[in-house]
């Protein structure tokens, strides 16, 4: 995939207009002469946005600094940043631009098919903790310290060889991460399941919260998600709590209330229009959900300092360094 010409670039959409957009399914087609993609691009781009995909992504930010969202999370990030973002994970990065302004490839990124890492993995001995690894890696992970500086020249050397350079240099990349002590290792997104969760209980959850995330800014219904995890009202409010631990509705406020957050830091929209792009018609009814959810009103929180923000913005579910 390459990255757009600057011509194209300029007639993209603005960062605001990237930011309004419901997350996405990506649609990565296999390349037939590589095991992965490497590759890199400007900012901003049609390919950097609210998206989601079934390949993992490992990703390095070279230049510019804004806010990461991941799943449920939302803080910043700065040049030479390295995360993984799991499989299906909704991400973006949104640098602060001004107006007119262009990173040339701002990111260089490697995207892999877990399907395939773990056929690997059942030929080659070494890798026999890859269903935890990408278990684990499901929530999102900002790699810091040791680990994130060699990751960086990792990344770049899969980009600057070809053929089986490219495949030594992206196993020594995963050796890296499997290895990486905790205190290198930031999650990020809640885990959306339980790890006792039922089979019922995973479909539910999944099924739901793909729903919600289609249909972040639109009409959100319970039954319509039932529908889709082919289960009764009652079954699929019953397995969802059980399994993700929050109700139905309860996840909707929480993703909801975590893009009107990223809307908040990163446009000058009035908050009864964000709130309407959040899914909530009402602004009373939109003040209640963002106080309930954070602690604080969304004025309160757009006139905070950055340094008076608490650690990700108020909204991870995650956890840093939850081994420790």
């Amino acid at each position: 995939m390459n990255p757009l010409p600057k011509e194209a670039v300029k007639s993209a959409r603005s960062p605001q207009q990237f930011l309004e957009l419901d997350p996405y399914l990506e649609v990565i087609p296999p390349h037939p002469s590589k095991s992965f993609r490497w590759l890199e691009h400007d900012y901003p781009s049609e390919i950097a946005r609210w998206q989601y995909h079934p390949e993992v992504e490992i990703h390095l930010i070279r230049k510019s600094s804004g806010s990461l969202i991941a799943g449920d999370y939302i803080g910043a990030f700065e040049p030479g940043q390295v995360s993984i973002m799991g499989s299906n994970l909704p991400h973006d990065w949104m640098s602060d631009l001004q107006p007119g302004e262009v990173y040339p490839n701002r990111d260089a990124l490697i995207q892999f098919d877990s399907d395939w890492f773990l056929k690997v993995s059942a030929v080659i001995p070494e890798l026999t903790g890859a269903k935890t690894f990408l278990d684990e890696i499901r929530q999102g992970i900002i790699f810091h310290g040791d680990t994130r500086a060699k990751a960086e020249q990792i990344i770049e050397g899969v980009g600057a060889t070809t053929g089986l350079g490219q495949i030594s240099g992206f196993f020594a990349l995963i050796d890296l991460f499997m290895k990486a002590p905790s205190k290198d290792k930031q999650y990020l997104s809640k885990r959306w399941v339980h790890d006792n969760a039922s089979n019922e209980g995973k479909q539910a959850v999944e099924s739901g919260v793909k729903y919600i995330f289609e249909n972040l800014t639109q009409d959100i219904r319970m039954s319509e998600a039932a529908r889709i995890a082919h289960m009764s009202e009652p079954s699929f409010s019953k397995y969802f709590k059980k399994a993700s631990g929050l109700t139905f509705s309860d996840m909707v406020r929480k993703l909801r209330i975590a893009h009107a957050c990223r809307l908040l830091d990163q446009t000058d929209q009035s908050i009864a229009s964000i709130g309407k792009a959040s899914g909530y018609g009402n602004l009373a009814n939109f003040n209640r959900k963002f106080l309930v959810e954070t602690g604080i009103t969304p004025s309160a929180y757009r006139n905070m300092d950055e340094e008076s923000k608490p650690e990700a913005k108020l909204l991870s579910l995650g956890l840093i360094n939850p081994n420790r």
